[in-house]
């Protein structure tokens, strides 16, 4: 009966070392993937957007001068000229227009007429990252082409900006998948003058959404691992209460077992969902990278 007792003691030791055990396995995953949780613990779609580095592609605009001409410039035939250009340079797909980068841009020409500056900076500090994100579109990778001056035609336009070389790596990136394009004529500095626009942009919908649903499970998980925890520790702190001798014990063990065993089986899980949470970050990650 004593050896009996003791055998019972030894099982009961081994069982309380694995609730420890449970814990530091769950406190090691959180550790290893503790980066990507604290990013994205308090974030929707909408919020995760902020933590992605987007880029912006703004050359310096291209002042060209020229003399006035009768010339009717349009931005279907300035898009036009741009995927002539893709085609021509490499077979690249052509860019399709998007209607938040063409308002973008006609709100970009209209504003530098109107203030008489132009830049890619308005006066009011607005660059072309928040002039396209005003208009609602959501980017990865978004560029800005400005042209000023008198042109005989829209081919003309294009060809300018593909003999600046940071005007040409816009129009040829193989990123880019949209387009939007102003083109208007008015005064500027006195002089009548066209001025054009190309807005450029990857859209963030081009790369596969991050599942709020699966980081939320794993959340509502972690919270039932901590109050698991708590019920063990509690659990264990009344075996170590209690008379080994008494029946009161061996329930307590039992029910010590099932809450260790509940443990380990959500500690897996959670496992489990934190590796495709991962690979849904990294796969996003690659696709913001261009890879």
């Amino acid at each position: 009966m004593k050896k009996s007792k003791i055998i019972i003691l030894i099982f009961t030791l081994l069982v309380l070392s694995a609730g420890f055990h449970f814990k530091d396995d769950i406190f090691k995953i959180y550790n290893d993937f503790g980066e990507n949780l604290q990013k994205l613990e308090k974030t929707d779609l909408g919020n995760i957007i902020n933590e992605i580095k987007k880029e912006v592609l703004a050359p310096s605009p291209l002042n060209v001068g020229g003399r006035e001409t009768q010339a009717v410039l349009t931005k279907a035939k300035i898009i036009a000229q741009t995927n002539i250009q893709r085609y021509n340079n490499g077979l690249l797909a052509p860019l399709f227009e998007n209607a938040e980068l063409s308002s973008a841009a006609l709100a970009k020409a209209n504003d530098m007429f109107s203030k008489q500056y132009f830049e890619h900076i308005s006066p009011s500090g607005m660059g072309p990252g928040d002039l396209v994100k005003n208009y609602g579109y959501d980017y990865i990778v978004t560029g800005e082409n400005l042209i000023l001056g008198n042109f005989s035609s829209e081919k003309e336009v294009v060809q300018l900006w593909m003999d600046s070389p940071g005007h040409r790596e816009n129009i040829l990136n193989n990123r880019f998948t949209e387009i939007g394009v102003a083109v208007i004529k008015g005064t500027y500095k006195g002089q009548t003058a066209w001025i054009g626009v190309q807005e450029f942009g990857l859209p963030l919908l081009a790369c596969p959404a991050i599942s709020n649903t699966l980081k939320n499970e794993i959340d509502l998980n972690k919270n039932n691992l901590d109050k698991l925890y708590l019920k063990i520790d509690a659990k264990k702190e009344e075996i170590n209460n209690t008379n080994p001798k008494s029946e009161k014990y061996n329930v307590l063990v039992d029910e010590y077992n099932e809450l260790a065993a509940e443990y380990n089986l959500l500690n897996q899980e959670t496992k489990n969902l934190i590796s495709q949470y991962n690979i849904q970050i990294n796969i996003f990650n690659q696709c913001v990278a261009g890879h």
